[in-house]
């Protein structure tokens, strides 16, 4: 007579087949700091006080009191939330946060009304539509309430929504605009929890084409309360941009440090200080990288390798820190996504060059 396994030795197994990758036609090569995440998501994740998890899916909003590998029944929130692109690979695109007011706040692509017809004989937009959305909650998730459109037009997958010490609720995306076609990025923001929202200017960085100018953007605040965002670009690195009035105007930009093969990064400030930054080099998405900056991005560690896939790819990260210094990590794509935890000192420690000896 056969047992039927549980679900946590499930997700053990299932964890360390996405770990190590499934198949020997799919090498994965992942770094010897790195250890397996059982979570059986891929999020994103909002931690709560007392240490449980958030995410939402297809189903609604769903909860973990054991680091993901289990979930509650979904709890519905609004149509179109946790959906994805009509024949594609790529995550879902929404955010959530628990503000400090113990509000539950989503932002997200619907894909309700998603439409994208491009004219390649133009290299301009035709009929383009992935709005982004915006719904709360103030009962913990039990009802959701001011769903409403924070910007229309075609949007695709954005990297940032954070709040600031200030309280504000700010996210960061992409905005296709036309004649020259190409991408804008752009701040939104909330200050009641979001129940309303405002927009800022646009960062036009040029460029003509679908994959063209400042796309997919992730967020961060810096230690002097100015907004950091990363964009990514087509050009061999990330672009920078900076708001030093809580995300209304960003007037600083230029290109980063950071090289990158046109594809996106996720951004994010740690209880350290330090910024911690995954993402894709410019050898492709092949790899995934781990930097560090000390100094609010003025300066960045080399890059570590902290998986890499042979056949396939790993991309579209997300990173959170589940408790100080320990980094949840997950990208999808490959032949299975990758869910790994990584400890930041290691890491820091692994990222500098060894001193040289003092001459004697």
């Amino acid at each position: 007579m056969q047992r039927k396994l549980s679900a946590t030795l499930v997700a053990t197994i299932l964890g360390w087949a996405a770990f190590c990758g499934a198949a020997d036609k799919q090498p994965r090569w992942v770094h010897p700091l790195c250890q397996p995440l059982k979570a059986t998501s891929n999020g994103p994740f909002v931690q709560l006080a007392d240490g449980s998890l958030l995410t939402i899916d297809k189903t609604g909003l769903r909860a973990s009191k054991d680091d993901g590998v289990t979930w509650s029944e979904g709890t519905p929130v609004c149509p179109g939330i946790a959906g994805g692109p009509p024949g594609r690979q790529e995550p879902a695109a929404f955010y959530l946060i628990r503000a400090r007011s113990g509000a539950l706040v989503a932002i997200y692509l619907d894909f309700t009304t998603y439409r994208f017809r491009w004219d390649e004989s133009t290299n301009e937009p035709l009929d383009c539509c992935l709005e982004i959305w915006a719904v709360r909650s103030l009962d913990g998730g039990k009802t959701w309430t001011d769903r409403q459109r924070v910007l229309e037009g075609y949007n695709p997958n954005f990297f940032g929504f954070i709040q600031t010490k200030s309280g504000r609720l700010i996210a960061a995306v992409p905005h296709l605009v036309p004649r020259p076609g190409r991408y804008v990025a752009c701040a939104l923001f909330s200050d009641d929890d979001g129940k309303s929202w405002k927009r800022s200017n646009l960062i036009d960085l040029g460029g003509h084409g679908h994959h063209s100018g400042a796309m997919e953007p992730s967020l961060a605040e810096l230690d002097d309360g100015r907004l950091m965002m990363l964009i990514r670009t087509h050009w061999g690195r990330f672009w920078q941009a900076y708001s030093d009035d809580g995300g209304l105007s960003w007037r600083t930009v230029l290109p980063s440090q950071i090289e990158s093969s046109s594809a996106p990064g996720y951004l994010l400030k740690l209880a350290s200080g330090r910024l911690a930054l995954v993402c894709n080099g410019k050898t492709g998405r092949k790899e995934l990288l781990l930097y560090f900056s000390e100094d609010d991005g003025k300066n960045w560690t080399p890059p570590v390798v902290i998986a890499r896939q042979e056949d396939g790819q790993i991309s579209y990260p997300f990173m959170m820190e589940h408790g100080p210094g320990e980094l949840w990590i997950t990208a999808g794509f490959a032949p299975v996504p990758l869910r790994l935890k990584a400890n930041e000192e290691s890491f820091v420690a692994e990222a500098k060059p060894p001193r040289a000896p003092a001459p004697r």
